[in-house]
């Protein structure tokens, strides 16, 4: 094992080692503030609840940029404590996305020389896997200025390497159906609200994605059904059917525009409640810095068919991507577990774009 990999084992098995679930960060944030404190920065780090902003380099003359990741992780099963297995590295939030923050703090740690020639913010933040509006990288955002004072915001989502650019907006809705309560022997004296909503669900079965291609991606709007309540009983007609409605739309659509489709699709024949309104993001394919990233040897360049905290820049009209280490099927996964040569990898990658845009 070389050095380097030593080091990143190390520090990622140290993360997997502090339970984090979404809304429980306190300690992971306490640890990584006192971690981070300890390395030369250009100013103290500030905290804002359990997200941290770390200032590591300033006045260089070079590009700004910002790696981004969330301390937070899902809450799943895991047999046994973290550890290695071969190349595998196991732990709860191994890939999404503790591999991120192992090559943040590295880089912080080790790579004076290759940051040298830009300024760099590493942002630490709470409660990304939950509703948008309890996202701590909101409070962030609009509490520190230089969170959004960059040139480009890189998202340490795990990407198995790969660029992954733009974001899918996200609409969760909640449609309720009504009718009128009966007797189940005697259904013509009421209205069945689970029936009624027979068509739609019909017509949403048979409705094909739209695609559309965006800087040489292809980026597709779907809408699904992924929930449904209804029933008072047995023997009882449903006067209430409620659907929660999850519509993901591709970067060329406003959230206002896709609240109208869904208006359209659902053709008042529901009542509709907009329960998580999320925005979507460009890909910025051809920034110069995005480009510079492409050349420092990821492992491809793709779109990036989900919502992530990319979009909360976008919205502040500053260029952001997704990229990371992380081993993307693993993400949220049972035994949760993220590829070591994968980060090695990365380390290596993020070395070589630092060291490019600092020459310029």
């Amino acid at each position: 094992m070389s050095e380097l990999e030593a080091r990143l084992v190390e520090t990622l098995l140290w993360l997997c080692n502090i339970p984090s679930p979404t809304g429980e960060e306190r300690s992971i944030a306490d640890a990584v503030l006192e971690r981070v404190s300890r390395a030369p920065l250009a100013a103290p780090p500030r905290r804002h609840g359990d997200s941290i902003v770390v200032p590591v380099t300033r006045g260089t003359g070079g590009p700004r940029v910002a790696l981004v990741g969330h301390l937070d992780v899902v809450r799943t099963t895991h047999e046994g404590p973290p550890r290695v297995e071969g190349d595998k590295l196991y732990g709860p939030g191994a890939s999404d996305m503790k591999s991120g923050l192992a090559l943040m703090l590295d880089l912080l740690e080790h790579g004076a020389r290759e940051i040298a020639g830009c300024d760099l913010t590493l942002i630490f933040y709470a409660r990304e896997e939950g509703p948008y509006a309890d996202n701590e990288l909101g409070r962030v955002l609009a509490d520190d200025p230089e969170a959004t004072a960059v040139d480009l915001a890189v998202c340490m989502e795990p990407s198995d390497n790969k660029l992954s650019l733009g974001a899918s907006g996200s609409i969760h809705a909640r449609l309720t159906f009504e009718g009128r309560t009966a007797h189940s022997a005697r259904p013509w004296q009421g209205e069945n609200a689970i029936h009624k909503a027979g068509p739609f669900l019909a017509e949403l079965g048979a409705r094909e994605p739209r695609t559309v291609v965006l800087d040489g991606l292809t980026y597709r709007t779907v809408t699904s059904v992924t929930l449904a309540e209804g029933g008072r009983g047995r023997n009882v007609i449903p006067d209430v059917f409620t659907l929660n409605l999850n519509h993901r739309f591709s970067p060329d659509t406003s959230i206002a525009e896709a609240q109208g489709d869904i208006e359209a699709l659902v053709a008042n024949r529901a009542r509709i409640e907009w329960t998580d309104l999320s925005p979507s993001a460009p890909p910025h394919a051809s920034h110069p810095l995005v480009v510079a990233l492409r050349e420092a040897g990821v492992a491809g360049v793709e779109a990036k068919q989900a919502w992530t905290d990319v979009a909360r820049f976008a919205a502040l009209s500053v260029p952001a991507v997704n990229w990371g280490p992380g081993v993307n099927a693993q993400a949220h996964q049972r035994n949760e577990w993220t590829s070591i040569a994968l980060l090695v990898a990365g380390r290596a990658i993020l070395g070589r774009f630092f060291e490019a845009i600092g020459r310029r």
